[in-house]
């Protein structure tokens, strides 16, 4: 065959059969090329799916060589629950379609789920036949789990309770979530270049934003809880976390804000201190209020040389109408009476409701005896103002029992029991008048300074004895330790109760010495018991006097020094909540110093003070115990189980533990399971027992079934 020979341009248009072997053999080399370098999965399989190529790129994505993998199924690469597409993708195969992007899950050779897109095409034979098929798998692996945490961030931020907002570095809003509006109720479209200072309360002070500002800028984070306003003009509480976003280079480059509305919350907690100051019947402050407002009206009348009076009522002919016509009946005269006493009160004064049928007024701002004369005949004839309850025209009286400060001098606590020893007079001879206290013929006063003699010398003699009186877990019948109870064992008058000669040393020296012999007593007995196998925690009461020694901590730590075997955890103090602790701040660090030494503490009598909330903010103590008199009449009088209640809400709220005293009845400890508080003591658990008959009594000790249950 002769070839012409073209020139110019079209040289290249006409070639022989080498040339086109070689143009031929240099596309394959190129297409090989192609396919050994291509990132992707590049495989062919025949119609019935046996491999019949496998690229290096396969090898890099599903493990196999290609020595490993030609000549296999290609099933290798499917999961059990995916082998029903091979039938979907032959079919469309034999159909001389093509599958484009297909996204799958494929298995590597050690096991692992890959996500790929593939794309699967017809191979044809010289006639057209379809004789196999080829495949381009790309593993997307990253790319799902990328939109799955896309997916998973959106569904986050639209789905929290908390509102977002999402600011420029100038502190404009770009982007809210679905919380926000529903919050704030401010669309999306209406947040959106906005500052958010636009939503801020007029309740809230500008200083909170400034010093937020300043936080953002030095640490990068702000939190607290601020007031805002909804669109509606509605103010609502959030709890608020600004959060700065910083870029690689450290500008700012966005704010993150989460905020939830707490404002239920912050209703409930007023309403749980509402609860906790106020009596729930008469909705007159209850000890707790009276006690700190006393104290602040004591501190206001030495400043400004006036006088005060503190008044201690008790109707006359109560019970017997509590008796005749009911419950609902008396409670509806203790409103109407607590209304007549309030209509003649100046605006200064205080009318309290002690539990019962007892009052309290404290008058403040008299500079002379008549002006309190008056007001306090103005309050007896308030009382005796009839009322007309449920069709009958009711009728009491009162006795009042008065006291006058600072003519009286003594504090906010020995006022009120002095009011009401001469209530007690007044009503001795004869009812519907007042008894003024005087202090100079108390035969308590009289009779002190010999009775403290007498005191000390009963030390001395070593007449004090320790009982020890059971606390258990009501519900479960376990036996979590032992109060230490100081007894004098008198030599005429035989066992003598606490209260009948600890108050006589109040504020003597000689409670020091006292307190130090009960500690001192107590861990001997602890480490007695320790070495007999019996793991019992004990607490003792400490007097304010006592704690607030400048020596109390290293005379406990001397006193756990010489009792080794005694375990950290086991001594537990109890601090009376009527104890009149001066410097709160100094207390808390005592306390610090006696928890480093493996000490807790608990909270005594709560709810008989005068600054319940005050201690259990600032006081690191472990357990608060509900006072006995709050417990005895609980079942009967609905102001003692408010107050019950409202400390065992307090105990939840502030994360302390809760025991009750004076767990008189089974009925008792029933009703207190009810509402929460598992831990008591009283008669009827057991009344304080001698040490030697403690570890009997562990033994033997079985839980009534309506309190456990079995």
């Amino acid at each position: 065959m002769m070839v012409k020979r073209v020139s110019g341009d079209n040289a290249a248009a006409i070639a022989g059969p080498h040339d086109i072997v070689s143009t031929l053999q240099h596309a394959q080399a190129h297409f090989r090329a192609i396919v050994q370098g291509s990132d992707d999965a590049i495989i062919s399989k025949t119609l019935d799916g046996l491999v019949t190529s496998w690229n290096p790129g396969a090898t890099r994505i599903f493990g196999y060589t290609a020595q490993e993998a030609v000549g296999r199924p290609i099933q290798m690469l499917l999961p059990p629950d995916r082998l029903h597409e091979e039938d979907f993708i032959l079919e469309r195969l034999r159909n001389g379609e093509t599958v484009d992007h297909f996204e799958t899950v494929r298995v590597h050779k050690d096991g692992r789920a890959i996500n790929v897109s593939v794309t699967i095409s017809p191979i044809r034979d010289a006639s057209g036949n379809i004789v196999g098929a080829s495949k381009i798998a790309r593993n997307i692996t990253f790319e799902v789990a990328a939109k799955a945490q896309l997916r998973l961030t959106a569904s986050v931020f639209n789905g929290t309770s908390e509102g977002i907002l999402i600011t420029d570095r100038d502190g404009l809003i770009v982007e809210v979530n679905e919380a926000f509006t529903r919050i704030t109720g401010y669309a999306k479209d209406e947040a959106i270049g906005r500052d958010p200072q636009r939503f801020r309360s007029g309740r809230q002070s500008p200083g909170v934003f400034r010093g937020m500002r300043r936080a953002l800028m030095r640490f990068g984070e702000w939190r607290g809880e601020i007031w805002s306003r909804r669109k509606n003009g509605e103010a609502y509480s959030t709890f608020l976390i600004a959060t700065r976003v910083c870029g690689t280079s450290g500008e700012v480059t966005n704010y993150i804000v989460l905020f939830s509305d707490i404002t239920p919350l912050k209703l409930q907690r007023e309403q749980l201190e509402h609860g906790a100051y106020f009596d729930a019947l008469t909705d007159l402050p209850n000890r707790l209020l009276l006690s700190d407002r006393l104290q602040q009206a004591m501190v206001n009348c030495q400043r400004h040389g006036q006088m005060l009076a503190v008044l201690y009522l008790d109707l006359d002919g109560f019970k017997v109408i509590n008796d005749n016509f009911g419950h609902g009946a008396g409670d509806e005269l203790l409103i109407a009476v607590s209304h007549h006493i309030r209509a003649v009160l100046r605006k200064g004064d205080t009318l309290a409701r002690m539990g019962g049928d007892e009052f309290v007024v404290v008058l403040t701002e008299m500079s002379k005896w008549q002006d309190c004369l008056l007001l306090v005949n103005r309050v007896i004839s308030a009382c005796a103002q009839p009322v007309h309850v449920q069709g009958n025209m009711l009728g009491v009286t009162a006795s009042v029992g008065v006291t006058l400060f600072p003519a009286d001098e003594a504090d906010a606590d020995q006022l009120l029991r002095h009011a009401d020893h001469a209530m007690y007079e007044a009503k001795r001879v004869g009812k519907n008048r007042f008894h003024l206290f005087d202090a100079a013929q108390d035969a308590e006063v009289k009779n002190l300074a010999v009775l403290q003699a007498r005191l000390e010398q009963a030390l001395r003699h070593e007449e004090f004895v320790l009982y020890y009186q059971p606390k258990v877990n009501m519900r479960t019948g376990r036996v979590v330790g032992v109060e230490a109870l100081i007894r004098w064992q008198h030599p005429e008058q035989g066992l003598l109760a606490p209260d009948s000669f600890l108050p006589l040393i109040e504020k003597h020296p000689l409670c020091e010495a006292v307190g130090n012999w009960v500690l001192e007593s107590a861990m001997r007995q602890l480490e007695s018991w320790t070495r007999a196998g019996l793991h019992l925690p004990v607490s003792i009461n400490v007097s304010a006097r006592q704690f607030q020694e400048a020596n109390f901590v290293a005379r406990l730590g001397e006193v756990l020094a010489r009792h080794p075997q005694v375990a950290r955890g086991t001594l537990e103090l109890e601090i009376l909540e009527t104890s009149a602790l001066e410097d709160l701040a100094a207390v808390q660090r005592i306390i610090g110093a006696c928890h480093l030494m493996g000490v807790d503490f608990s909270l005594d009598d709560f709810g008989t003070g005068y600054s319940s909330l005050t201690y259990l903010k600032s006081l690191s103590v472990a357990t608060l115990k509900i006072d006995r008199s709050f417990i005895r009449n609980m079942l009967e009088d609905p102001g003692d189980l408010s107050i019950v209640k409202g400390v065992i809400g307090l105990a939840n709220a502030f994360n302390r533990a809760v025991i009750a005293e004076g767990v008189e009845t089974e009925a008792h400890g029933k009703r207190l399971l009810e509402l929460g508080c598992e831990c008591g003591q009283g008669y009827a658990i057991a009344r304080p027992m001698p040490a030697s008959q403690v570890a009997d009594w562990v033994t033997n000790w079985r839980a009534p079934r309506a309190w456990t249950g079995s």
